[in-house]
């Protein structure tokens, strides 16, 4: 019986991958994404490895798959009993394109408020009560972890419903730290500003092509693992992450 674990929402290939991995160093995994093909070479990675892992098919957007999930980790072995001590939400989407604000549907809005604040407040539903529960007990303080991206902070021309979505859910994060920092619950927002270098990515040419131009997946990874590490007394609430030859 593991007397923790950690969950990721959002894998795939890039950065729920190496968040994955590095979690699962220490702790049983869980795995969120709506399609199998997402998480099943990474929970087989991670049990090729030596560790525990499970994959299971959610739409993080809908609150009962969420809960549903919730259902199926607390019955899995290697999970039963054990408690939540970091969660991670990872969901990329509502992206949609480059377009001029007057080329974009209310469903592009839609969507990109649908994975981005509805998502992470139905995640957080669900991950804080049992965060709370692990405080006495974790021996890291329990973390929820929130990806966000350079629109989270900036809205650039064509990107309106994305930045829209990305605003939200960094103030939902900051509301969330603030209520549950002073209850030994750690909450993060980290800003992603950079191309990931992903399979995706490979023959994107960015930053001139300079070695470690674009942002590795593994060094996002170790920011995320350095949060949940971090001492009550110095909480950081929110980072940034880019490449040393980003402009910003």
């Amino acid at each position: 019986m593991a007397p923790f674990y950690a969950v990721v929402a959002g894998v795939g290939a890039g950065t729920g991958r190496s968040v994955a991995l590095k979690f699962a160093k220490t702790y049983p995994v869980a795995l969120l994404a709506r399609k199998p093909e997402s998480y099943e070479s990474i929970v087989a990675e991670i049990q090729e490895a030596g560790g525990q892992a499970v994959g299971i098919s959610t739409d993080l957007t809908d609150p009962q798959s969420v809960e549903a999930a919730f259902a199926v980790i607390q019955k899995t072995e290697g999970f039963v009993g054990a408690g939540l001590a970091a969660a991670v939400y990872n969901v990329s989407g509502g992206f949609g394109g480059r377009k001029p604000f007057l080329e974009t549907s209310l469903e592009d809005l839609d969507g990109s408020l649908s994975a981005n604040p509805r998502g992470l407040y139905i995640f957080a539903k669900s991950t804080l009560p049992l965060l709370l529960k692990a405080v006495p007990t974790s021996p890291n303080p329990p973390t929820l972890i929130v990806t966000g991206a350079t629109a989270s902070t900036r809205g650039s021309a064509r990107f309106a419903p994305f930045a829209a979505g990305k605003f939200a859910k960094r103030g939902l994060v900051q509301s969330l730290a603030r209520e549950f920092h002073p209850q030994g619950v750690h909450v993060a927002h980290a800003i992603i500003d950079a191309v990931i270098d992903i399979p995706r990515t490979r023959h994107y040419n960015v930053n001139d092509g300079a070695p470690d131009g674009k942002l590795s997946p593994d060094a996002i990874a170790d920011e995320y693992w350095h949060l949940h590490q971090q001492h009550r007394s110095g909480f950081t609430q929110e980072i940034d992450l880019r490449p040393y030859v980003e402009k910003f």
